[in-house]
């Protein structure tokens, strides 16, 4: 009888465990809340772009596993025709500098407000400028970027900008990742758009959606404990060349977004599931929702009340200090992003290291992990150690097949 009572115990925990990661699930994944909303706009002729037919009409880019780490940000790996990618949406209004805030329900009514009808495409233009100097700073080749963003804005390649095209365009620009794919679709470890309909958007597809781990069902992964699956992790990791290859790529990353053509962008969240990898090992970026212009940042959070530095966080590694004399946060990021790359590589690429380059390898990963954005030269010591990794790292797998 005592063994029967603890049978039906386990059943029923387990029961309520998997009901309640299923609610949950349910409520991160919103794809058909979110194709709905986007198709329903699209059909009134509110909103426009090369993915809308696809998605609304012919049906033909479809939704598969759910990716969504939040309800707000939607996540799909997806197929478009026969390429495969991954589709985003916003089901609320992106509050990108929210500081931990609850966001907003996304407003039916203003989410695609502007431009107004009768908007010429030069006031469009001026429009599309006054947000990047918010953004980005007034810098000498705002321009370009405007002319750039018209270009990505006319889906359908006629030469024109629709107003469908142009709110969708602008509603795009709201979101930090847009802008920094259409800022850095040239470089390697950006992932390429691939269109867009509304806020909705595609973008090209990465094998390896995690830095390392395996991908668990949700099921399995509800009874596995943090620790052991930390340790599991590390387990299934490529060969140490090909992670050293992965590690590169990140550094290289680095590099474009530090100082890059139009100002530099703070990696707010470094963390193994933002980063992912190809077939050739070559990184992806999976996630770049909390890389933010440095001069938007400091711009909020600069007179943002605070009692101690842990009110000065946004996202999980951009940190500033909290003066005392005046309760309010200070602009100045205390960590760059090259340091957080380090501090994530670290154990990454010690564990199986060459015992011939462990001990400089150790040494390098911690003079870099000690980087401060407030130290003497740190533009001049930043790179000197980001190319001292890179050549490190290159010389060792540079004769193997995974180069």
């Amino acid at each position: 009888m005592k063994y029967l009572f603890f049978s039906w115990l386990v059943v029923f925990v387990g029961s309520w465990i998997i009901y309640v990661q299923y609610s949950t699930y349910t409520e991160l994944c919103r794809g058909k809340d979110c194709k709905k909303i986007i198709c329903d706009k699209y059909k009134t002729g509110v909103i426009d772009g090369p993915a809308c037919n696809s998605l609304c009409v012919t049906e033909t880019l479809y939704f598969g596993k759910c990716l969504s780490t939040k309800p707000n940000n939607q996540m799909y790996l997806g197929i478009w025709g026969n390429l495969p990618g991954v589709v985003k949406c916003q089901m609320e209004q992106a509050l990108h500098l929210d500081f931990g805030t609850e966001l907003e329900p996304r407003k039916e009514i203003v989410l695609f407000d502007k431009p107004t009808r009768g908007t010429t495409v030069q006031k469009f233009k001026e429009m599309v400028y006054s947000l990047f100097k918010a953004k980005l700073g007034d810098q000498g080749n705002l321009s370009e970027l405007v002319n750039l963003i018209l270009t990505v804005a006319d889906g359908d390649k006629d030469g024109q900008v629709s107003l469908g095209e142009a709110k969708s365009a602008w509603a795009l620009l709201q979101l930090n990742e847009f802008l920094l794919m259409v800022i850095l679709q040239d470089k390697e470890h950006t992932p390429k758009l691939m269109g867009f309909c509304g806020d909705l958007y595609v973008m090209e597809s990465v094998e390896y959606t995690s830095l390392y781990g395996i991908s668990l069902p949700w099921v399995i992964e509800l009874f596995i404990p943090s620790g052991f699956r930390r340790s599991m992790d590390q387990l299934f990791t490529p060969s140490w060349p090909r992670k050293a290859k992965i590690a590169i790529g990140l550094l290289e990353f680095v590099e474009d977004v530090f100082h890059g053509p139009y100002g530099n962008f703070l990696m707010c969240d470094i963390s193994a599931k933002n980063l992912g990898y190809n077939d050739k090992y070559d990184l992806k970026m999976v996630d770049m929702r909390k890389i933010v212009p440095e001069t938007n940042l400091k711009e909020i959070i600069k007179d943002r009340h605070c009692e101690s530095d842990l009110d000065c966080v946004y996202g999980t590694d951009c940190r500033t200090s909290c003066d005392q004399s005046t309760m309010k946060c200070t602009s100045e990021v205390i960590q760059p992003n090259l340091a957080k790359a380090c501090l994530l590589l670290k154990d990454y690429l010690l564990r199986g290291a060459p015992s011939e380059i462990r001990e400089e390898l150790e040494k390098q990963l911690y003079s870099c992990i000690a980087l401060k954005v407030t130290a003497n030269q740190m533009e001049m010591e930043h790179s000197l150690i980001l190319n001292n990794l890179k050549t490190l790292l290159w010389k060792k797998i540079s004769y193997t097949n995974d180069s």
